[in-house]
């Protein structure tokens, strides 16, 4: 019989599936791929052969202020890695600048200091200039319009740099296709409005704003645009492996680096929702453990891949710990206080893009997840939250199976296993 590890928090949760139930485990190949060479030299080879722009440390030169966006507590971002490189290249090219790292947190909770520390290690946070953008400062910059109309407005410390560059990682996303490049503008340092307006009902529900789609996909039109017209000029991305390993980097211009680096990750993660033939009754998901698994908002990005995977009317079964909660008042209020899916759907399709409520976007995807299966979720969060949010709590994957038996009036529904629902784009 095979057994399963499943991500959860920092450890990993073994389980023994029944071989005649056992649909498949979907996984993706990145996850054995080897580089041949250390993650260090990866980035480096990356920052030496940049896709479209001159060398970073070229760019740099007669440059006097210099801002790095960097990703936040959300991401599993190998920081340590690529920022100090970064910050070589720029400081060979210009020794004096000043530079400055943007945290782009985009409308998550302010990254805490403990957190930055992990991240970066405590050398850096000694030496260097942090500061976390906030949606909601009025210290902003004012851009135009963007493709859609709304209105583009960025940290106006960004806006005041002579060069705006950024890291970060690609992954599948489940509505701007992919992780990664211009995602460091749009939504990491843009204003809550613009990225509100961006993740509007009606792009939401568009069939290219799907995991591992770039091409006719609004949101990404959107996001592309406002990198552009925030002159970023240079990105660092890598791609990871299950361990949080870099195995892929790129680097160069926010477009074709980040496209290199998608393609390369498209190659590895797609897998067939049905590898045995068709859909399972049960699939059992996790959110890739820490840091994505903190909080019940993220999980939902781990969620549509058992979607993809487990058929109409079966039950999906979310490991994710949760330790931050819900992650996301707006979120939480949304299903404590409407208990009609349905409805629910019907007024974010009647909302007008700008009046988007934020959270909206994952309302949205987390209700057509649960008007598809029975959600059962295993974390560390309060039941009656769980409960709240139209979900079964359990806590142990056992107690999670025998619950989805009996929701489904069988004890031998088959199962498809997903032990990294962010790192695989399922397809039919």
């Amino acid at each position: 019989m095979p057994t399963i590890e499943f991500p959860y928090g920092k450890e990993t949760l073994p389980f023994t599936i029944p071989e005649s139930r056992f649909k498949g485990e979907l996984v993706s190949c990145m996850h054995r791929y080897r580089a041949d060479k250390s993650q260090e030299d990866l980035v480096r080879d990356a920052l030496a052969n940049p896709i479209g722009t001159p060398r970073l440390s070229v760019m740099a030169e007669g440059k006097k202020r210099v801002v790095l966006i960097a990703s936040d507590h959300t991401r599993p971002v190998p920081s340590r890695i690529i920022v100090p490189l970064m910050l070589s290249e720029i400081r060979r090219g210009s020794p004096d600048a000043d530079i400055t790292i943007l945290i782009a947190t985009g409308c998550h909770r302010d990254t805490t200091r403990e957190e930055l520390e992990a991240k970066f290690g405590p050398a850096l946070m000694r030496d260097e200039r942090i500061v976390l953008h906030n949606c909601d400062s009025p210290e902003t910059a004012y851009l135009g319009r963007l493709p859609s109309g709304g209105g583009l407005v960025v940290n106006r410390l960004a806006m005041e740099a002579d060069l705006l560059v950024a890291e970060g990682f690609i992954e599948p996303h489940f509505f701007a296709g992919f992780s990664g490049g211009r995602k460091s503008v749009l939504p990491g340092i843009a204003g809550r409005k613009t990225v509100v307006y961006n993740h509007n009902a009606e792009f939401i529900a568009h069939p290219r704003a799907r995991t591992g789609i770039l091409d006719g996909n609004p949101i990404h039109i959107d996001m592309l645009y406002a990198a552009r017209c925030a002159r970023l000029a240079f990105i660092c991305n890598v791609v990871i492996n299950s361990q949080k390993e870099v195995i892929y980097a790129s680097a160069g211009d926010c477009d074709l680096a980040h496209r290199a680096g998608a393609a390369f990750l498209s190659d590895k993660c797609r897998v067939e929702a049905g590898p045995a033939g068709g859909r399972a009754d049960i699939a059992i998901v996790t959110n890739g453990g820490y840091p994505l698994d903190q909080n019940i908002y993220q999980a939902v990005k781990g969620m549509t891949a058992a979607e993809a995977a487990v058929r109409k009317g079966g039950v999906i079964i979310m490991l994710a710990k949760s330790g931050d909660g819900h992650g996301a008042p707006e979120f939480y209020k949304t299903f404590a206080e409407e208990k009609n899916l349905d409805r629910m759907l019907d007024t974010f399709m009647k909302t007008p893009r700008e009046s988007t409520r934020v959270d909206q976007w994952q309302s949205q995807i987390f209700a057509r997840v649960l008007k598809h299966a029975a959600l059962i979720y295993m974390s560390d969060a309060p039941d009656e939250m769980v409960r709240d949010l139209h979900m079964t709590p359990a806590h142990s994957i056992e107690e999670a199976v025998k619950t989805a038996e009996r929701m489904l009036g069988t004890g031998s529904a088959s199962i498809t296993a997903i032990p990294d629902g962010v790192a695989v784009m399922v397809t039919e």
